[in-house]
């Protein structure tokens, strides 16, 4: 900015560039985070915040747990005689089980926290991201459910 005269001002900044610190920086902020939300309006959008509502935290924790869960029913149902009907899995199942959930969890966990991240960006400019996380979970509990219907209802 400038000054009256319409000339630049001196820089009066002194010090570290604290931005250039991002470790310290996400350390500290997890004990005491300062920036909890946008500062600005225009910030609304994306916008780096130091901490988030604690229900991302159990919509995000349930959704993990309920792609273990499925993941361990698709194993089961598919030594029982299913088959996949997932075309992006069905090559992850032809490895071994733990390969086949570790990726199950980092694919399911790398969208969870992208989508937590988002959380306060509009989709479709109408939406918050973070119902896109509960209907993820929605989708989660739909599947596990059905898997059990399908476990019960399997003629071995």
């Amino acid at each position: 900015m400038g000054n009256s005269d319409s000339q630049p001002s001196a820089e009066r900044r002194t010090g570290v560039d604290r931005r250039r610190r991002t470790w310290l920086a996400l350390i500290t902020g997890n004990w005491s985070p300062r920036r909890r939300a946008p500062r600005r309006r225009r910030d609304a959008g994306f916008a780096a915040v130091d901490w988030h509502d604690a229900r991302w935290l159990g919509v995000a924790v349930l959704i993990l747990l309920l792609s273990l869960g499925d993941a361990f029913l698709t194993l089961t149902l598919i030594n029982r005689g299913a088959t996949e009907l997932n075309p992006a899995m069905v090559p992850l199942l032809g490895g071994t089980a733990r390969a086949f959930a570790a990726w199950k969890l980092g694919l399911t966990g790398g969208g969870v926290v992208l989508l937590t991240l988002l959380v306060r960006v509009r989709v479709f400019g109408a939406y918050p991201a973070g119902s896109l996380l509960y209907a993820v979970l929605g989708i989660y509990i739909a599947l596990v459910g059905y898997e059990f219907w399908l476990l019960d209802h399997s003629p071995l």
